[in-house]
């Protein structure tokens, strides 16, 4: 009996003492981990920032101007989104209307003299915009 108790007493302390030098380092793997997310969220970060710098802030809520090829389009989309508003805000008033009717006409005017230059990229994305701020623009029922 005392060489089986022996016998587990020594095979416990090899046991003990030949784990004590085997500890793996986890820490730099996550380290490493982190480091790769972060550097991922940022990458995808910069991409928002990126395409967002590319639209021109409007005057309307709702609407985001595209940026396109021809600065001009960017700057009629935002004096259009401009005049959308105030024909909004004129809710109805036949006075405002018709001192607006003029400046719907230069507008239209405006654009007739580049709409004709653009590639179908940019007229297509013209067109969407110029809907998305004619719906704004509609009369609600």
């Amino acid at each position: 009996m005392k060489k089986v108790i022996l016998s587990v007493l020594v095979v416990g302390a090899l046991l003990v003492t030949s784990c004590k030098g085997e500890k793996k380092e986890v820490k730099p793997e996550v380290e490493e981990t982190k480091v790769e997310k972060v550097e991922t969220v940022a990458k995808e970060t910069e991409k928002v920032v990126t395409e967002t710098a590319k639209t021109i802030q409007s005057a309307l809520e709702g609407v985001t101007i595209p940026e396109f090829k021809d600065p001009k389009v960017g700057e009629y989309l935002k004096t259009y989104t401009e005049y959308a508003k105030e024909y909004i805000d004129a809710n109805g008033d036949v006075a405002k209307i018709s001192k607006l009717a003029t400046k719907g006409q230069e507008l239209a005017t405006k654009a007739q003299s580049f709409t004709s230059s653009l590639d179908p990229d940019d007229a297509k994305k013209l067109s969407s915009t110029i809907q998305s701020i004619m719906s704004k623009m509609a009369p609600k029922k």
